[in-house]
């Protein structure tokens, strides 16, 4: 789980949920048919805007906000010199025995296009296609999100009017005003609330991930590529390191 993203939305939410009870009371911050305006008409909207199949895509997606878990860098670096290590001490065969003890899909693919003897501009090939077509689907997710983020505030001022004009029609009974400002000013708030601190962070999220993944991904390829040509380990190591910062290159054969 990504700690971060978990302390940076109960941290948000618990700083708000603060200041409302410090200033009156958190009931009065709970109307219904506000909610059912906001995150209803978001919804309705969301579903008009992209395929259901889209929208249905984003609880996985808000999944992968909190669960994914990247390779460093690193790892990477060390995983593939001893591929290399023991692919010119055994030969290129020898890595079968390393396909079952690996967990990531894409790694598991290219190795074993790798021992299959496929050329390795033919590897690159493919596995750049499959880079292309993960950062579309995480392009998708983190754009629906951040629509998502412009409609609950859209939906607030639907609501604020509705609220506006229910008082306005009742202005003769004292009594309807009050509900009626309710409305209007809480439709606002719960779409604020709902773009700034959900969707346009998560989407935010879903954008670095996607970065950090595609360049681990790319490390692979370069990795992948260079073991099927047979290079040597520390010059494989040395291609790995120009994905990495200087100050977190760590050499193996120093």
């Amino acid at each position: 789980m990504d700690i971060a993203t978990l302390v940076g939305i109960v941290s948000a939410f618990a700083l708000v949920l603060s200041a409302i009870i410090m200033g009156g009371g958190l009931g009065m911050f709970i109307n219904i048919p506000s909610m059912l305006i906001v995150v209803g008409g978001t919804i309705g909207a969301t579903m008009v805007n992209y395929p259901l199949r889209d929208v249905l895509s984003v609880i996985k997606v808000v999944k992968n906000v909190f669960f994914t878990k990247v390779w460093s860098t690193q790892e990477v670096v060390d995983r593939f010199v001893e591929f290399a290590n023991k692919s010119r001490r055994e030969g290129i065969l020898a890595l079968e025995s390393e396909v079952p003890s690996l967990t990531d899909p894409f790694l598991v693919k290219g190795l074993q296009l790798t021992i299959d003897g496929m050329e390795p501009e033919a590897i690159r090939d493919i596995l750049e296609t499959e880079i292309e077509y993960l950062e579309e689907r995480h392009k998708s997710g983190a754009e629906i999100l951040t629509t998502m983020a412009t409609f609950f505030p859209a939906m607030g001022m639907i609501g604020t009017l509705i609220g506006l004009v229910q008082m306005l029609r009742t202005m003769s009974d004292p009594s309807t005003i009050g509900p009626s400002m309710a409305v209007a000013l809480l439709t606002t708030f719960y779409g604020a609330v709902a773009a700034n601190l959900v969707c346009l962070p998560m989407a935010g999220k879903l954008k670095k991930r996607s970065q950090e993944e595609a360049l681990v991904k790319e490390m692979i390829i370069s990795g992948i590529v260079s073991v099927a040509n047979g290079e040597n380990p520390r010059v494989i190591e040395q291609k790995l390191h120009s994905f990495v910062p200087p100050s977190a290159r760590k050499s193996r054969f120093e």
